[in-house]
């Protein structure tokens, strides 16, 4: 596994995102939308109109279709009003 994480940081050139910034996303999710769950990551887009590095938070709600809420920014640099703006939108 410890080759992998190597393997991910070399080729997408950023390290893991920090498991203290990912805990206060996933809080904020909590505190937007609370009976729902979530599974927040942070991706490479390759499309030039993406921003690069973006998180991609997934929602699932009891009775309803899974959706992605994206905030195009790095986990890192995610706010609690980056989190309530997206799930406006």
């Amino acid at each position: 596994m410890a080759r992998l994480g190597a393997f991910l940081k070399s080729a997408f050139g950023r390290p893991k995102p920090d498991g203290e910034a990912l805990a206060q996303v996933k809080a904020w999710c909590r505190a937007a939308l609370p009976e729902a769950s979530y599974a927040v990551n942070e991706i490479a887009c390759t499309d030039p109109g993406c921003p690069g590095i973006e998180t991609v938070i997934l929602v699932m709600e009891p009775g309803r279709k899974t959706r992605a809420v994206k905030v195009q920014k790095p986990l890192d640099e995610v706010s609690e009003q980056d989190v309530r703006e997206a799930f406006k939108a």
